[in-house]
């Protein structure tokens, strides 16, 4: 019993480390999803893209992933800025949900727009990478 406690005590370090890193990678791929999206780089984002994404915008927009790198490609989806705030990672196994706000600015066509979004995110680890799996946001009211 003393013994497997003790192994217990040092094991748990190890196993919050892990967790944590496994939270980081996430919200590295997250960062750099955000940062493709805006700089238009569709190579980055057929890596980070799942093959089955549901991508749901605010407005009711949904796209796959073909759909969705190509309005970002083509520039009918211009993303100007995407900056997260409130992340919260929570892995299991090889998936992961996220919750977040994310502020947003740029173009849907000729429509301007500046929005702070909640969003849910969903990835998993496939072939050793992460590839985000869905997507779902909601507008938030601006705070007056």
């Amino acid at each position: 019993m003393i013994k497997a406690l003790f192994i217990a005590v040092l094991l748990l370090p190890a196993l919050c480390f892990a967790q944590s890193k496994k939270q980081l990678e996430i919200q590295a791929v997250e960062q750099q999803r955000f940062k493709a999206m805006t700089t238009k780089d569709t190579a980055l984002l057929r890596k980070i893209l799942s093959e089955n994404l549901t991508y749901l915008h605010s407005n009711g927009l949904f796209e796959n992933k073909e759909e969705h790198i190509a309005n970002i490609g083509t520039g009918k989806l211009a993303y100007r800025t995407m900056e997260p705030s409130e992340v919260q990672v929570r892995i299991h196994g090889k998936s992961a949900i996220v919750n977040g706000i994310v502020h947003v600015t740029g173009n849907l066509g000729e429509k301007a727009f500046d929005l702070r979004l909640r969003y849910t995110d969903v990835y998993f680890k496939q072939k050793g990478n992460w590839q985000l799996e869905a997507w779902q946001s909601l507008k938030l009211e601006d705070k007056k």
